[in-house]
């Protein structure tokens, strides 16, 4: 087989991977998500999880695995996070929001945001993570997907 055909099919069979990765639906409108949180948020580093309030199931996901499951500095406590260890902070208080670096000469850096989302349909939290030269902070990350959700149905 050429070197081309065998880069070529390997490429495809990861692009199917990370497509059958997904979490979409449960109910949730997945392709009005998927366009809102991409215009308001949309990153290639950007993970948002969208799960049930009670049993902190996963029913929706934006963004690939790596980025939902990588651990990062949690910024507001010692000790790195993952989207999906933040979900467990989504439903205390008023949520959660915070920034710093990401790496040591501060030219990276990351921004969290969890919470629970307002919706009179469903009792859902979310957790999100921006990560690299150009990650929102905390704050506007939360600001912008409250609204992307409502823009969303939720």
């Amino acid at each position: 087989m050429k070197p081309v055909v065998a880069v070529a099919l390997m490429m495809v069979a990861i692009l199917n991977l990370g497509a059958c990765g997904r979490t979409r639906g449960a109910g949730l409108p997945a392709d009005a998500l998927d366009q809102t949180i991409g215009r308001s948020i949309g990153d290639p580093t950007t993970c948002v999880i969208i799960a049930d309030g009670a049993s902190r199931e996963t029913l929706y996901r934006y963004g690939q695995d790596f980025n939902c499951e990588r651990g990062l500095p949690a910024c507001d406590r010692p000790g790195a996070l993952s989207a999906k260890d933040a979900l467990a902070l989504a439903a205390s208080g008023g949520g959660r929001t915070a920034s710093c670096a990401s790496n040591a000469d501060g030219s990276r850096s990351v921004g969290w945001a969890a919470g629970k989302i307002d919706s009179s349909k469903r009792n859902l939290i979310y957790s999100a993570v921006m990560e690299g030269d150009r990650a929102l902070p905390g704050e506007e990350m939360s600001a912008r997907l409250s609204q992307a959700f409502q823009n969303a149905g939720l």
